[in-house]
């Protein structure tokens, strides 16, 4: 579905910068804007690698395992943001509430790698999409069910987990199990687990409210997701207006947590996983 009307965020932002422009314009002098001119064609450039870089798609860096192993500690990856369309996150300097509409709004799909915002976080997250509005989810002895019927899980054999940034053994891998999750639009991604009766793994039944997502990592046992709410340390249920792009490709990927330094971070680029599409 395509919101053919602008939402108020961004008329707001339109009106606020054509007041800006016109106030900048009528307090420069002639021959002050007769040599702005001559720079026109360069600040266009500028701009021109500003709006590619904010509007259409945006680099974020992955500190945490709890989408491993579909994205690894280190991984630098792009967000395209026009896949759901534009809200304010999605342009510089709009502030205010999260919207109720996007702009050429479309709706995530179930097993998109999303990334977001939660609240007045300052950094964004990534994880799964799971569940749109008014899906049934529900994590029963380790499985996952999607509107009372458990997904197919099949056992791949083992993974490598490296453990991050504050957790026990920062730069270590361990051994884990792999499976493979066919999800109810037959979206297939890979989930580790690492411990049996985990704390997420027997739960409520979750209802996704309207326009909102179920996010969880892939890591399930290492994910504090939409299965534990915000004021627990969660995403709890996301607004799709706090949605920023899809995840798309990885462009290079790190392992900065064996690394003695900035100095040593050519020499530990994992070159397999650049370019590599998310799935």
């Amino acid at each position: 579905m395509v919101d053919r009307h602008f939402p108020s965020w961004f008329a707001r932002a339109q009106e606020r910068a054509g007041a800006a422009l016109k106030a900048v314009s009528s307090a420069i002098p002639n021959d002050v804007r007769a040599a702005l001119g001559w720079l026109a064609e360069p600040v266009a450039a500028v701009a021109l690698v500003f709006t590619a870089t904010t509007a259409i798609a945006q680099p974020f860096y992955v500190p945490s395992g709890s989408m491993q192993p579909t994205l690894a500690i280190g991984d630098l990856l792009i967000a395209n943001k026009w896949t759901y369309g534009y809200t304010r996150f999605s342009i510089p300097f709009v502030t205010g509430e999260t919207p109720e509409h996007r702009l050429f709004e479309h709706m995530p799909q179930v097993g998109d790698v999303a990334v977001f915002h939660v609240g007045d976080r300052p950094s964004a997250l990534v994880k799964r999409v799971i569940g749109l509005p008014g899906d049934r989810i529900q994590m029963k002895q380790g499985r996952l069910w999607i509107n009372d019927r458990q997904l197919p899980l099949q056992a791949v054999g083992s993974g490598r987990d490296e453990d991050g940034p504050g957790e026990t053994a920062p730069g270590t891998y361990f051994k884990v199990a792999e499976f493979i999750e066919t999800l109810p639009n037959g979206v297939r991604h890979p989930v580790f687990k690492k411990y049996r009766d985990a704390p997420l793994d027997d739960t409520s039944v979750y209802v996704v409210p309207p326009g909102h997502v179920f996010m969880m990592g892939d890591n399930r046992d290492d994910s504090m997701d939409s299965r534990v709410g915000v004021d627990e340390g969660g995403v709890g249920y996301v607004p799709i207006g706090d949605l920023i792009g899809r995840a798309s490709v990885i462009v290079a990927s790190v392992d900065f947590a064996n690394a003695r330094g900035v100095w040593e971070w050519p020499f530990r680029l994992r070159i397999s996983r650049t370019l590599n599409v998310v799935r």
